[in-house]
């Protein structure tokens, strides 16, 4: 555990037995190291293995060991970096301590290190976390927030803003009533 950022009721020791359960939970195997920094860090980071130039919540690194690396030291199933900054942005939002927003985003972090992928996987991973946040007394986990933040920009949008593909189509349709 490396915190560079500090977060109001979290220590080093709290993280650690946090992500030892979740880890566990998750069925994987190998030790996770996190790291809790700031979001420009965390940018960097994504820029760097990413090739993407914004900051984002939580990265996560598997890692893939040789067979002879496995044999002379512990395992290490990979590395999640936390944007301390972040996390406190959406605790406050959220109305929840930021030291859980922070172990969302481990959890979060933790899913993707066992071979999780929410972009690909048809809601297996949005599944499995709401699973295991229950069974680690969380709110809503990550994904969830995501799904339930889309739907409701979806439901509050104003009729002036359409997307472009929306307004090309009523012209369209406008333009075809008026030809017929």
């Amino acid at each position: 555990m490396i915190l560079e950022k500090q977060i109001a009721g979290l220590n080093e020791g709290a993280l650690k037995r946090f992500v030892l359960r979740a880890r566990r939970l998750a069925g994987l195997r190998g030790t996770v190291n996190v790291l809790l920094t700031s979001s420009s860090a965390v940018r960097s980071l994504n820029l760097r293995f990413r090739r993407q130039n914004k900051t984002t919540d939580v990265l996560s690194f598997p890692v893939t060991p040789s067979i002879s690396e496995s044999r002379n030291r512990a395992k290490l199933a990979g590395e999640v970096a936390i944007s301390a900054d972040i996390a406190l942005k959406n605790s406050f939002r959220l109305g929840h301590p930021a030291a859980q927003e922070v172990k969302i985003l481990a959890l979060h972090g933790i899913l993707h290190l066992a071979g999780f992928d929410h972009e690909r996987d048809n809601g297996e991973m949005a599944r499995k976390e709401v699973e295991l946040r229950r069974a680690l007394g969380l709110p809503a986990g990550l994904i969830e927030r995501v799904e339930a933040e889309k739907v409701q920009r979806k439901r509050v949008q104003p009729a002036g803003t359409r997307s472009s593909k929306a307004r090309r189509g009523i012209k369209r349709a406008t333009a075809a009533r008026r030809m017929a």
